[in-house]
């Protein structure tokens, strides 16, 4: 018969115990990541907040800006202004500024779907060019169009205070609350 080895004499191996103090490294590295989330979770609220208000102010702001200047001020504009010269000068504006619209317009388009998911917290590529672009592009559009275009309004609608009125009376009627009437 065999009999049993012994165990061997030699001091407890203290592997296990390192084992331990290996999983306490991990474990505080994760915790000192989770304490500094709150830091990390405001900026992407503040994403999540500038993504929503973008989207709406597009929607209701921008976009409507556009339609009252191309339905209301360019007609308005081009109606009063003298056969000749300056009603050429004002209808490259108004092509032009139409234009700029349609390029801001297909700049947001693109980035649109990007902003919808930013707002809703979700992972986004959103292609910072083309926001730069838009940005750029409506900068350019909203100068030219305050230094020279409604200077020039100003001065064409100026000449007739009736012009200025139906312009304001046009775009209050445009923006009035609907009545509906009942049956």
């Amino acid at each position: 018969m065999n009999t049993p080895t012994p165990a061997p004499s030699t001091p407890l191996d203290a592997a296990p115990l390192e084992s331990f103090a290996d999983c306490h490294v991990g474990i505080l590295r994760r915790l000192k990541a989770l304490d500094r989330l709150p830091e990390l979770l405001e900026p992407a609220a503040q994403a999540r907040r500038i993504a929503a208000d973008s989207l709406a102010f597009f929607r209701e702001a921008i976009f409507e800006h556009h339609l009252d200047e191309e339905r209301e001020l360019f007609p308005a504009v081009l109606a009063s202004a003298q056969p000749g010269a300056e009603r050429e000068r004002v209808q490259a504006m108004t092509e032009r500024l139409t234009r700029e619209h349609r390029i801001i317009e297909g700049l947001w388009k693109v980035l649109e779907k990007d902003l919808k998911r930013a707002a809703k917290g979700q992972d986004t590529e959103m292609d910072m060019a083309e926001a730069h672009a838009l940005v750029a592009a409506y900068s350019s559009h909203a100068t030219f169009e305050e230094t020279e275009f409604l200077p020039l309004s100003k001065l064409i609608l100026g000449r007739n205070s009736n012009h200025m009125a139906a312009l304001g009376l046009s775009l209050h009627l445009r923006h009035a609350p609907q009545v509906v009437g009942h049956i």
